[in-house]
Order: structure tokens, then C-alpha cells, then sequence
């Protein structure tokens, strides 16, 4: 059995999470990656995940002043992914800027998709 498609809701429900908070603010240009799953020996699991931007400009807002959006995104994930999995969850998002992440055909392939021809 394998954690992938878990591993892929999670980063949906941190996208959304992104949404939601920065809709105003923040282009559809950004996607999240879970990185990392860990079933740690307590029962919970350990999550890292990348949020990717395509310019050091919407880096600076997913992460806010003092790191306050990232923390209320990171918040509001993890308590739907607890809830979810019926178990504690340790979050850990990371933003990091990746320039034409959306035009890179091997992004397309891990989410299962082909890439659009034109």
C-alpha cells in the first residue's frame, strides 16, 4: 500500500489552505509539495512540505510580517490533517522560489498528468 495519495491530499489541503488566506494576494502561480512523511513511534506522523512561488515577491507574502501567514496556513493544515488521519500532526512548510515551475513537464508527471502541447 502505498502513502501517495495521502501524501497528495495533504498538499491539497495546504494549497487550499494558501487559497484561502492570500486569494486577494497571491496569483495562482504557487504549488505545495509534500517532501516528507514520517510515522514517528508516538502514533503521529511528521509532514514537511514546500510551498513553491515563482518570484521572491510572492515568497515574502505567503510567509508575512514576522512569519504570521505561513504560520496560520501551516495552523489551519494541520488541524484538518489531524483530523483527517485521526492522529497528531507535526507540520513543517517551508517557500521557496522556483521560476517557471508551471512550464517544467516532470511537475506534470509526479502529479500524474501530461503536460499541455501547444
Amino acid at each position: 500500500m502505498s502513502d501517495a495519495p495521502v501524501r497528495q491530499l495533504a498538499a491539497e489541503i495546504t494549497r487550499e489552505k494558501l487559497y484561502l488566506k492570500l486569494h486577494q494576494e497571491l496569483p495562482y502561480q504557487s504549488t505545495v509539495e509534500t517532501e516528507t512523511w514520517t510515522e514517528r513511534k508516538d502514533g503521529s506522523v511528521r509532514i514537511e512540505q514546500t510551498i513553491y512561488v515563482e518570484r521572491e515577491s510572492q515568497r515574502k507574502i505567503v510567509l508575512g510580517k514576522a512569519g504570521q501567514t505561513i504560520k496560520a496556513i501551516g495552523g489551519a493544515s494541520r488541524r484538518e490533517l489531524a483530523e483527517i488521519l485521526e492522529k497528531p500532526v507535526h507540520l513543517f512548510l517551508f517557500v521557496k522560489v522556483r521560476e517557471g515551475w508551471g512550464d517544467d513537464p516532470e511537475r506534470y508527471r509526479q502529479m500524474g498528468l501530461e503536460f499541455p502541447k501547444e
